[in-house]
């Protein structure tokens, strides 16, 4: 029976996916075959020896020590597009936010509580105060066209907007599903130059780190509106503040809270909700537990931010699924073993994702004991898992 634990409160309707009698589940096991995971830091945590799988039930996994289990052989699964819409309709919201002082109009409102008869009146002479601009016919700048960023500019065209995007690295899938209409930037200097909104949607990786900053700063145009609902460590959080008091930008709205941002004139702090409808985390679930079990039964991975790519169907037999270090002679070497112990190989994938290579390799009938410890002595292997044939 394999073990799940959960780190975080995970959508019943997801776990509900894992086949009874096959698999336990509970937020406190000692050796689990597999973790699901929201936002819970998992840098400090010790990682048992039975640990394959992490699965991130939504997008971002720097709470995840990637590089670590990569060492280990463990499989780290994030959710790709299962909270796009989600994250779509709030960044689309934090455009309004930002064109119309919505929350600053609903706020003094309520200061009119008390007023009686003369509410009407007061309202119609102090909402002038709250004017704003129509985001129809501006220019938005999307940085980042995966999953959200594609949906963030199409919506965003589909309501009147210039849309310019920027992505070297876009995919063939999600430049498919991009509005030909989306103007593709050539470089960021064009882009920042002549948006009159930036939104991010990109990763936060030590090369993103402060991906907005006082040089890029410079380059907008002023009255700028820039929205982050990426990820926190995206923006220069002084360089932004600095930026708002100048009158550099006008807004700036965030899903990230933090201390010095918070309570100052023109930021708009929300507090991480970027995700958090009940269908977003319903379908981050669903698509983690879907991502475990195939792995844990099939040993096929798919959407890891550590492994690569690797799925074929079974042909009834036993399958070893075996990865290493990315070096020369790997194949050769597991295959001449499974040779030399009279194993016949009726298919077999072998795949690579920078340092690390996963191999599925799929047995005629059963194997004999000790082969799981001989691919292991295997130097440069970093895992191996027999899975029994498939019922």
């Amino acid at each position: 029976m394999f073990k799940i634990q959960t780190l975080n409160k995970i959508d019943p309707e997801g776990l509900k996916i894992f086949p009874l009698g096959k698999y336990e589940i509970a937020s406190e096991f000692s050796n689990p075959d597999a973790i699901i995971v929201r936002s819970q830091k998992m840098h400090d945590m010790e990682l048992p020896s039975s640990l394959l799988a992490i699965a991130r039930a939504g997008a971002g996994v720097n709470n995840i020590p990637i590089d670590k289990c990569t060492e280990k052989g463990i499989v780290v699964y994030n959710t790709p597009g299962a909270n796009a819409h989600a994250v779509k309709e709030i960044v689309i919201a934090g455009m309004l936010l930002a064109s119309r002082d919505i929350a600053g109009s609903i706020e003094w409102a309520k200061t009119l509580k008390g007023k009686g008869a003369e509410v009407a009146g007061l309202v119609e002479k102090g909402k002038s105060n709250f004017g704003g601009t129509e985001i129809r016919g501006k220019t938005l700048a999307v940085i980042g066209l995966g999953a959200i960023g594609v949906l963030v500019a199409n919506a965003a065209q589909a309501l009147g907007m210039n849309v310019l995007g920027y992505d070297p690295y876009i995919s063939v899938s999600y430049a498919w599903k991009l509005s030909r209409n989306v103007k593709k930037a050539e470089g960021l200097e064009s882009l920042l130059a002549n948006a009159d909104f930036v939104t991010l949607q990109i990763p936060l990786m030590p090369e993103t780190t402060g991906f907005i900053n006082k040089e890029k700063l410079k380059l907008m145009k002023p009255g700028v509106k820039i929205l982050n609902f990426a990820r926190g460590g995206l923006v220069d959080n002084q360089a932004i503040i600095e930026a708002i008091e100048s009158g550099k930008v006008a807004k700036y709205v965030t899903d990230f809270p933090e201390d010095e941002l918070i309570d100052v004139k023109n930021i708009i702090a929300i507090p991480h909700l970027g995700a958090s409808t009940e269908e977003s985390e319903t379908n981050c679930a669903i698509m983690a537990v879907n991502q475990v079990i195939d792995y844990l039964e099939n040993g096929n991975i798919v959407n890891s931010v550590n492994f690569p790519v690797a799925e074929m169907e079974r042909n009834g037999g036993t399958r070893i699924v075996v990865a290493n270090k990315n070096v020369p002679k790997m194949v050769s070497q597991i295959s001449s073993m499974l040779a030399s112990e009279g194993l016949n190989i009726s298919n077999m994938l072998n795949k690579n994702k920078e340092e690390i290579a996963y191999n599925i390799i799929d047995i005629d009938g059963s194997v004999p004991d000790g082969i799981k410890e001989m691919i292991s002595a295997i130097d440069g292997v970093v895992m191996v898992r027999i899975l029994p044939p498939k019922k």
